[in-house]
């Protein structure tokens, strides 16, 4: 099966855990053939010597898109009013607005396909006047009456970002293919190549990622699954809550990112958030329940396996691990631990990890640290160690803590003490070393947790202290806590049930869509067994395939194609293009 991995920002090209998984997948479901697409910015963060996806902007002025048509423009100008009516207008009308949201996208998307003239005309006079007019039209939203032009030039240039996907060469179906003018013919000379020759879609975020699946399954039927480890609408209000934009803009955008959202969800075949949390903010957002499945991020077990369960001993040690900055709550934690020291004398905390990567943690670190000292000035006869304090600042890679694992076994309890969270992967880790957890109810903690630890509320010091009190007080309770916890995080959490649930999501879909690339009988029914299978040998093989066998009109698959340049994941991404390739043995 032929999968298109439609990312955003991410895998192949920059770090972080959307591309750890995007690899594991591609590694993990050997059966199946990855064309790995990338929509970016084109920023320092991509690897360099990579081309990202993206089309290129041939008109950076505003003005008349040169060697547009009247009648382009006239249409342009058409869809792009109903688009700008859908996201602009009041919001009572859901699926009236839905319907012509959508008419208007794949109305640009069409012209788009025949003129290529789209990037030009978004950025063009004729954009900013039809915008103004769906703004002015009764029933606008209030902030959207009173956008300014300077407002109006601003939102048509998100747009034209947003919109490029529009643009892309990614849906070929065999004419051309995704590749376009000046890229050259597809790798290995294969048909079908492009969005609109794969089996599946499998968008990793909402966003411009699931908005070339859209154009897929809208132009050549491709079936689209979305998955989402977090929610890309609530990334993109967050990402502007600082931005120096007008409440015009802002209401703008957070509409139109609002409406495609909607209809990325109306039209996937399938939907699998990572969490309830995420599963409730779709639902919002207008996504049918029965399309809606869990599927629960799979992270790797195997260093923390070696970690033996915790003993129903004396310690009274409390371990923090994550990246220290003003969300995670360490000022609260410390006046906890306070309380915890007036309980157990002999308690002590570990904070084990490194600034965040924002621009006040530093600071924050520092604070901590100031905070640690002032509240457990250097103890004398009831300190652990006399002249120590009981609070320590540490990082992976020190002394004592060469590695993660070692930073959960050398504590009693995991203490979380967030006050905003996603998915918390530090909770997981710590359930593969077996131990018992404190947190605070945050994010997908209750999720993850389902009993094996003790959940108290945000910011609320007290509830934290008792809580950890009653656990370093109660060894037995410890150990079961940490063993149920070990057993769930195994059962719910790892690398192998995520690629085995979407193993059979796959099959699923496939099993679900017609047949569309088989060879078809003189009436038009498919034939899908009508090819040897020494036709799909790579070309020293097929020459001793019998002379019957017909001609091989399909996809090639990857190991019949040309060796591509290989990089440090496990997709192929040949050198130039806006396109790699994946195998799981790649």
């Amino acid at each position: 099966m032929r999968i298109g991995l439609l990312t955003e920002g991410g895998y192949p090209y920059a770090s972080g855990e959307t591309r750890a998984w995007c690899d594991r997948l591609v590694r993990g479901l050997t059966g199946h053939d990855f064309e790995v697409y990338a929509v970016g910015d084109g920023s320092a963060a991509h690897a360099p010597g990579r081309d990202v996806a993206r089309p290129r902007r041939r008109g950076a002025r505003r003005g008349r898109a040169a060697g547009v048509g009247r009648r382009e423009r006239q249409r342009f100008a058409g869809h792009f009013a109903d688009l700008a009516a859908a996201f602009c207008g009041p919001p009572g009308e859901a699926g009236h607005e839905a319907d012509r949201f959508a008419a208007g996208l794949y109305g640009l998307a069409d012209l788009a396909r025949g003129t290529g003239a789209l990037p030009e005309l978004l950025r063009s006079e004729t954009a900013v006047r039809v915008l103004e007019a769906a703004c002015r039209a009764p029933g606008a939203l209030p902030a959207a009456r009173a956008a300014q032009v300077t407002d109006l030039l601003a939102v048509t240039e998100a747009l034209d970002g947003a919109l490029r996907p529009l643009s892309l060469d990614w849906y070929g179906d065999g004419a051309g293919g995704p590749y376009g003018v000046g890229h050259g013919a597809p790798p290995g000379g294969a048909e079908g190549q492009g969005l609109g020759g794969v089996d599946l879609c499998h968008a990793t975020c909402g966003g411009p990622a699931a908005l070339a699946g859209l154009l897929a399954k809208r132009f050549c039927g491709t079936p689209l699954l979305v998955t989402e480890y977090g929610v890309r609408l609530r990334e993109h209000h967050l990402a502007r809550a600082t931005a120096a934009l007008s409440s015009p803009v802002h209401a703008l955008l957070a509409a139109f990112e609002g409406a495609l959202a909607a209809e990325t969800y109306r039209t996937a075949d399938l939907i699998t958030p990572g969490n309830t949390r995420i599963r409730r903010w779709q639902e919002r957002c207008g996504a049918p329940r029965d399309r809606l499945r869990t599927v629960y991020p799979g992270m790797d077990a195997g260093p923390f396996a070696r970690v033996p369960d915790a003993a129903a001993d004396d310690s009274k040690t409390l371990v923090w691990v994550g990246t220290v900055e003003p969300d995670k709550d360490l000022i609260g934690l410390l006046h906890a631990f306070a309380q915890i020291r007036a309980a157990e004398p002999d308690a002590t905390l570990r904070i084990i990890g490194a600034p965040g990567a924002g621009p006040e943690a530093p600071a924050y670190l520092a604070h901590c640290r100031a905070l640690a000292a002032q509240l457990f000035p250097d103890e004398a006869a009831d300190a652990v160690t006399v002249g120590e304090n009981p609070v320590s600042f540490e990082m992976i890679g020190d002394p004592g803590v060469a590695r993660p694992a070692d930073a959960y076994e050398a504590g009693a309890v995991l203490v979380l003490s967030s006050v905003v969270g996603g998915f918390p992967r530090t909770l997981v880790e710590a359930m593969f070393c077996g131990r018992a957890t404190v947190s605070t109810d945050v994010g997908a903690v209750c999720e993850v947790i389902g009993g094996t630890g003790l959940v108290v509320p945000p910011r609320n010091p007290r509830a934290l202290a008792d809580a950890c009190t009653a656990l370093l007080g109660d060894p037995e309770r410890r150990a079961r806590l940490g063993a149920a916890a070990r057993a769930r995080a195994l059962e719910l959490f790892t690398v192998e049930q995520n690629i085995a649930a979407f193993r059979g999501i796959y099959l699923e879909l496939m099993s679900r869509a017609p047949v569309r690339h088989a060879e078809r009988d003189v009436d038009g029914a498919p034939r899908p067994f009508a090819r040897p299978a020494e036709s799909r040998l790579p070309d020293p093989w097929a020459a001793t395939a019998p002379s019957s066998a017909p001609k091989d009109r399909g996809h090639t698959p990857s190991w019949a194609r040309p060796p591509a340049v290989p990089h440090d994941s496990g997709a192929r991404v040949p050198a130039g293009l806006a396109r790699s390739r994946g195998g799981g043995d790649a």
